[in-house]
């Protein structure tokens, strides 16, 4: 006599995973960052932070928005991110994730699978017939334990997706799924199940059946309905990429250059994206005006250096113009041209240059090209009283009409005196300002009361003190870097971005040229153009 005894429960066998993703950093300003390894994300942010003292960190919108990620906000300590109570609208920088693969234990990552990460769970759940565990290291993705479905949700032999979670799928990802399942378990299975016998454990039938022993075949996909279907469903054959240039610094830089291929450092990829920031071409002119209303303060440098940085990196026309009616230095620490032509030698020809038949080589009479660094200048004359160059605010627009018409970006170096028409005037077509500053007390103290002034005085002064960037500028040698640090914090609250500047011999005197500057002035100078592109 037989005896059939109905099953009701089945204990299905466990199944780890690790999640990870593709990961895409954008901060305040929309500038993205992405990178498949979280620990090259945290160094981006963690360089960026010791810069800016930016550090609130939240997920994007519309995974705060999903229930499969915890809507934290974090603060990045160190290497690691720590909770916060900020609110995410104050966050600094907000993570994207997509393009989702299974990390092995072994360290290898699975091919890129389509849909959302809470799909790919169960689909793996469904088609393995295991629990899946699924954890993973990025942050806001908590570890989700997902069971089987019941058999009328699922379909493995035909490679459909499951009822209730791939609803958003591609006609592809099934069959994508199918395959990855198909690989998961003949190498990560065997170490992930228990193999001892289970008493507890109820099965249905010991013994395979020969379907089940035979090996499975993919299904077919769905064919389209159409020709015109097809057309609309058809994947391109040309597949983006994005493929990362080797390291070129430091010993990575040298492994590579003899054949080695290194991926570049945290500290090359912060500097290639400033320079991909600095690189940047807007639709329209820019003007950036340099002040602060002590004399001193590295005005005139900063002109100079941040004109170099745009136009050695970013390319296309700059102009550094020096707008100082009481002897600016401009002409002292720039490279004369074939002449000795200044701003009152062009503004007699102003109409003609902003005429329709008007070419920008007619401006090779008046400008001094810098050949090295590729930008020309726009000379005040020094050698003449104040009083012969003083100019109304009628003259600055019609030079900066000019200046508008023939030069992407123009940067203005300007005087003292911030009561001056001129000055105002400066102020009145400005988009970024830029405030320099040495470690002197008298100087800091004039950049700060420069921004307190400037956000009290109309709605566009305010949106330029808020937006400001500040260059501190060590000046003499024996100043010690902390205290350059020092004052740079102090600015941090009242300024947009603090970029900090070491010392240099070669910016004490004579005429200022990249090339000649030492390498750590040439990354901070990078960085300050950098943060002023954030702004424009």
């Amino acid at each position: 006599m037989t005896t059939t005894h109905d099953v009701t429960e089945q204990v299905h066998p466990m199944l780890d995973i690790e999640l990870t993703a593709r990961i895409t950093v954008i901060d305040a300003n929309g500038t993205e960052v992405t990178d498949q390894r979280l620990p090259e994300v945290v160094d981006i942010i963690r360089q960026r932070s010791q810069r800016t003292g930016q550090s609130i960190v939240t997920l994007a919108t519309h995974h705060r928005e999903d229930s499969f990620y915890e809507p934290t906000v974090w603060q990045l300590s160190g290497h690691k991110f720590a909770e916060s109570n900020a609110s995410p609208k104050n966050a600094h920088y907000s993570l994207t994730y997509d393009k989702w693969q299974v990390l092995s234990t072994d360290g290898q990552l699975g091919p890129i699978l389509s849909g959302h990460p809470d799909s790919i769970c169960q689909q793996l759940s469904d088609r393995t017939g295991h629990i899946v565990t699924m954890t993973s290291e990025l942050p806001g993705v908590y570890a989700r334990t997902y069971h089987p479905t019941s058999a009328e949700l699922v379909n493995d032999d035909a490679g459909q997706e499951t009822a209730e979670h791939d609803h958003d799928q591609p006609a592809t990802a099934a069959h994508e799924m199918t395959e990855f399942t198909d690989q998961l378990l003949e190498t990560q299975l065997p170490d992930n199940t228990d193999h001892e016998e289970n008493p507890n454990q109820v099965t249905k039938n010991t013994q395979a059946s020969p379907a089940d022993s035979a090996p499975r075949q993919p299904g077919p996909e769905a064919a389209p309905a159409s020709r015109r279907e097809a057309r609309l469903q058809r994947e391109s054959f040309l597949t983006p990429t994005s493929t990362e240039a080797p390291a070129s610094k430091g010993v990575r830089g040298l492994l590579s250059s003899v054949g080695i291929r290194m991926n570049p450092s945290a500290k090359e990829r912060a500097e290639r994206e400033d320079v991909r920031a600095i690189s940047q071409h807007w639709p329209g002119p820019r003007t950036i005006a340099v002040a602060n209303g002590k004399g001193g303060a590295g005005k005139t440098p900063t002109t100079i250096l941040l004109s170099a940085v745009f136009a050695r990196f970013g390319g296309g026309t700059v102009l550094a113009w020096d707008n100082n009616q009481t002897r600016g230095t401009m002409p002292w620490r720039t490279e004369q041209g074939p002449h000795d032509s200044t701003v009152l030698d062009l503004l007699p020809e102003a109409d003609s240059l902003l005429a329709v038949g008007a070419q920008s080589a007619d401006l090779a009479h008046y400008l001094h090209h810098q050949p090295a660094d590729r930008y020309e200048v726009l000379r005040s004359k020094p050698s003449s009283l104040a009083d012969q160059q003083r100019f109304g605010a009628d003259v600055l627009d019609k030079i900066h009409n000019v200046a508008s018409k023939f030069f992407r970006l123009i940067i203005i170096d300007s005087g003292n005196d911030e009561t001056d028409p001129l000055w105002q005037a400066m102020i009145a077509q400005t988009d970024q300002l830029v405030v320099p500053t040495s470690t002197a007390d008298d100087k800091t103290e004039g950049a700060a009361l420069l921004l307190e002034d400037l956000a009290e005085s109309s709605p566009h002064g305010e949106h330029l003190a808020d937006n400001a960037v500040v260059v501190v500028s060590q000046a003499e040698q024996l100043t010690k870097s902390t205290y350059r640090h020092r004052v740079a914090q102090r600015f941090e609250p009242i300024a947009r971005e603090v970029v900090e500047v070491p010392f240099d011999p070669a910016m004490v005197s004579g005429h200022l040229a990249w090339d000649a500057l030492q390498p750590a002035t040439q990354r901070a100078w990078i960085a300050a153009g950098a943060a002023v592109a954030r702004g424009l």
